[in-house]
Parts: structure tokens; C-alpha cells; sequence
């Protein structure tokens, strides 16, 4: 079993609403020095086989065409070591 994972963050340049909220409720929770928080999303992809190029490559457009908004988003894959 080959074990992906996607994670997918705002462009630098694009607002960032939810890491704003997150940002202003860290001092209030006694937590000081944080100068930026921004929020994405991960995603575990498991398949088939062992992990290869062509998998890491069958990953990435999954994350192109449907698990980002390319316009907005930048995202990165990589492959996990799958726990026996």
C-alpha cells in the first residue's frame, strides 16, 4: 500500500479569514507571540501498490484538478511510510 498526503494552503496573497479568527483567539487563550496563522486542509490518500513516481505523479493531478483551487491555493505532495 503507497500512503500520499496533500496539503493544501491560501496563496500568501490571498486573505485568509479563518487564520485571522485563529490568530486573534490565540492571545485571549494566553498564548503571545504568534505573529501569522494560516489554515489549510490535508488530505491521506492510500493506494494500491507500492509507492512510485507514477503514483506521486497520479497524486499531484488528483490535487490540481480536485482537492485544491489552483487560482487560490497552493498545495504540496508527498509520500508517508505506511505503519505496518
Amino acid at each position: 500500500m503507497a500512503r500520499y498526503v496533500v496539503d493544501v494552503m491560501p496563496k500568501p496573497e490571498i486573505l485568509d479569514p479563518q487564520g485571522k479568527a485563529v490568530l486573534g483567539s490565540l492571545p485571549r487563550l494566553g498564548f503571545a507571540g504568534v505573529s501569522d496563522v494560516r489554515q489549510g486542509k490535508r488530505f491521506e490518500i492510500e493506494l494500491d501498490g507500492e509507492p512510485s513516481d507514477a503514483l506521486l505523479e497520479e497524486v499531484r493531478a488528483m490535487a490540481e484538478k480536485l482537492l485544491s483551487n489552483p487560482v487560490i491555493e497552493d498545495f504540496e505532495v508527498h509520500a508517508q511510510d505506511v505503519e505496518a
